[in-house]
């Protein structure tokens, strides 16, 4: 847990607090671990596998916001406000889940480091909402596209020092988490592909320049 670089920064007492409380919590591939409206439950650090943050369109259909890999904590939010869930959280295969009960993340966010901590969290949440609504609003799609590329190439909310050559999710998750059909995410990929940024595999995008990447995904710099 500690590569992540929001926990391996907290102070080690904060880190031995979280995961001493923890039960493991196993999820089967599709099984939710809440869903949208749900009451605030625990805290939640993903210790292995990857859950989809999603939410339902007027229309029935899925709209995905993010993938969550290992390593990021999540629920801050509901345990905060003590609002209902926001969205759903869905296991993409076989998923372990560490879960702090409420009371023990309450009694953490008593102490200053650990608040200001959960803050900075908070805050980058924010800084990528606002970057995805910018986007939503000024960007063209093939700029959306590639801009959601090098995300994913981070992590998305993980936000890795370094870039993976290969994008972690389908073209069905990634289409879902731009609000674009399938037939358009297809068409921006091949002209992605053309200009060199990247190569389309069997089930897999591989960035072939995250250079080239970088100057698509903002082409008014």
């Amino acid at each position: 847990m500690s590569a992540n670089p929001w926990f391996g920064a907290l102070r080690l007492a904060d880190r031995q607090v979280l995961l001493g409380a923890a039960e493991l919590l196993r999820l089967r591939p599709g099984e939710m671990l809440f869903r949208q409206g749900d009451a605030p439950g625990g805290f939640y650090g993903l210790l292995s596998g990857t859950l989809k943050i999603s939410s339902l369109r007027e229309d029935g259909r899925e709209a995905i916001f993010v993938v969550l890999e290992a390593g990021n904590w999540m629920g801050e939010i509901s345990l905060m406000d003590h609002q209902p869930r926001t969205h759903d959280a869905t296991a993409l295969g076989p998923v372990e889940v560490l879960v702090v009960p409420q009371p023990v993340f309450t009694a953490l966010m008593d102490e200053a480091p650990f608040a200001r901590a959960v803050a900075a969290m908070l805050a980058a949440r924010v800084r990528s909402l606002y970057g995805l609504v910018e986007d939503a609003a000024l960007r063209s799609t093939r700029a959306r596209v590639a801009r959601r590329l090098l995300l994913l190439a981070r992590g998305d909310v993980t936000m890795a020092a370094d870039d993976r050559p290969v994008v972690p999710v389908s073209q069905e998750a990634l289409a879902m988490m731009l609000g674009i059909t399938r037939q358009t995410l297809s068409k921006e990929l091949k002209a992605l592909a053309a200009l060199g940024a990247v190569e389309l595999r069997y089930r897999r995008i591989v960035i072939a320049s995250g250079a080239r990447l970088k100057a698509l995904s903002d082409p008014s710099r």
